[in-house]
């Protein structure tokens, strides 16, 4: 995505459906429990990427490597689905209850955008 710097003094609006500033985009929310599982499972996955780089400099086999490779793809997809739904709960919800239109048709812009990328 292509951004400008914002000017000195100045926030740039994120693309956010949020309105989060850019320089300081966070979450509206996280819930506690989804944080902790998604750090956990994170640490995880750094672990077995390190071990895929062992198995490739090691040469082993194809098949296993990719074995592996579809178990880390695995991982990274329940981290996206639990960040998707605290994204849906917390920071979406707010902005389409509580924003101005052209906030709540922005989350809905993102919304389906996110859909469209992890949808697949």
């Amino acid at each position: 995505m292509n951004r400008k710097a914002p000017q000195a003094g100045k926030a740039m609006p994120a693309s956010c459906g949020c309105a989060a500033e850019l320089s300081a985009r966070r979450a509206v929310a996280v819930d506690p429990a989804i944080k902790r599982r998604n750090l956990h499972r994170l640490r995880r996955i750094e672990g077995q990427v390190r071990g895929l780089q062992k198995m490739v400099e090691g040469d082993r086999y194809c098949a296993d490597i990719l074995v592996q490779v579809a178990s880390v793809q695995e991982a990274l997809g329940s981290v996206s689905r639990e960040l998707l739904r605290n994204h849906l709960r917390h920071c979406a919800t707010q902005a389409i209850r509580k924003g101005t239109r052209a906030q709540a048709e922005a989350m809905y812009e993102e919304l389906v955008n996110l859909m469209d990328r992890f949808g697949r």
